[in-house]
């Protein structure tokens, strides 16, 4: 019984010697996510841009650009999590300056659901699963705080 309730709780361990001390649940989510993106948005975004036909308006074509290289660029993160941490940060970053500053005030105004915007809103409703999934403790080790300097 002890072996079965030790597997069980491995998943959900720090992992210092494969993963830097990231859970290896974290790890398996992160890719989960990956995936999500590149065969959803990815595969959205690069039909709009194959099948696209007349001028683009640019504003436009830079948004399906985006949404077309992040997850595309995403891929990288089933075999390199870790490594690709900069392109979630990116979508939770965008996703979530999105809500506050476009939806958030419809909504304040009652003018949001029913909408477009409010259809999109509900896309990026998931933003606390993806929020968990990051393992923010790597992401301040690797990312925010300065190098630790070696004295000679």
């Amino acid at each position: 019984m002890p072996e079965l309730r030790e597997r069980l709780l491995q998943p959900f361990r720090r992992d210092y010697a494969r993963w830097e001390g990231v859970r290896p649940i974290q790890i398996a989510t992160l890719r989960l996510f990956y995936f999500l993106m590149a065969a959803f948005v990815a595969t959205d975004a690069w039909r709009g841009i194959l099948t696209h036909q007349g001028p683009w308006d640019p504003v436009r074509a830079v948004a399906v650009c985006v949404w077309a290289a992040y997850p595309t660029l995403g891929i990288l993160g089933l075999w390199q999590p870790l490594r690709m941490l900069p392109l979630m940060l990116f979508m939770v970053s965008y996703k979530s300056i999105w809500l506050a500053a476009v939806a958030f005030p419809l909504w304040r105004a009652d003018a949001l659901w029913g909408t477009p915007t409010g259809e999109m809103t509900q896309a990026f409703m998931a933003l606390p699963i993806v929020l968990l999934a990051i393992p923010w403790g790597y992401v301040w080790r690797n990312f925010v705080r300065p190098p630790r300097l070696s004295l000679p």
